[in-house]
């Protein structure tokens, strides 16, 4: 991993015992509701395959690619979409799952999207909330860590498409 010395800010175990909790959190607040998991990639697939192994609820999964960031470390601002939601939600109840949230440009642009495609709830749940960076007003439903202004990479995160396998988040020391 490059020569540069690296800062773990949150460990697998972590994570692990965090996913287990809020898979439970989930599986409880969706229990008789017809859940559907809708994980935005790239950087969200490590963690809506652990998260969903938790969730004991019949749950149905679709993925959308979005695209803000390219190869840089802070957003563009405008979210595209690259392939879009691939299944009829109407009348789903949609736990949208990402990596992280920080402008909250991008999550708040897919919820406006799932509910206009008739979905009964839309929700969101994150691995990551980056709260000081926020430029729209929106709070996570589900949220596992919250975390300063750092960039961080890992557990699906990457840096210039790399280190998404990475079992821990980290930064780079200054």
């Amino acid at each position: 991993m490059d020569d540069k010395k690296i800062n773990i800010l949150i460990s697998k175990e972590q994570i692990d015992e965090r996913v287990g909790q809020l898979g439970a959190e989930i599986s409880k607040d969706y229990d008789g509701k017809k859940l559907y998991i809708l994980s935005l990639l790239r950087g969200s697939f490590i963690f809506t395959a652990d998260l969903v192994r938790q969730i004991t609820v019949p749950t149905k999964i679709g993925f959308m690619t979005t695209s803000s960031y390219g190869a840089d470390e802070e957003s563009s601002g405008t979210v595209n979409i690259i392939n879009d939601i691939p299944d009829n939600i109407s009348g789903f109840d949609v736990l949208i799952v990402d990596d992280i949230v920080d402008t909250g440009i991008t999550m708040n642009s897919i919820m406006t999207r799932v509910r206009s495609l008739g979905a009964a709830s839309v929700k969101s749940c994150v691995l990551l909330d980056k709260h000081e960076r926020r430029k729209i007003d929106i709070i996570p439903d589900y949220c596992c860590f919250e975390i300063p202004d750092l960039f961080v990479v890992g557990y699906g995160l990457n840096y210039g498409d790399y280190y998404r396998n990475i079992p821990y988040v980290f930064n780079w020391e200054a």
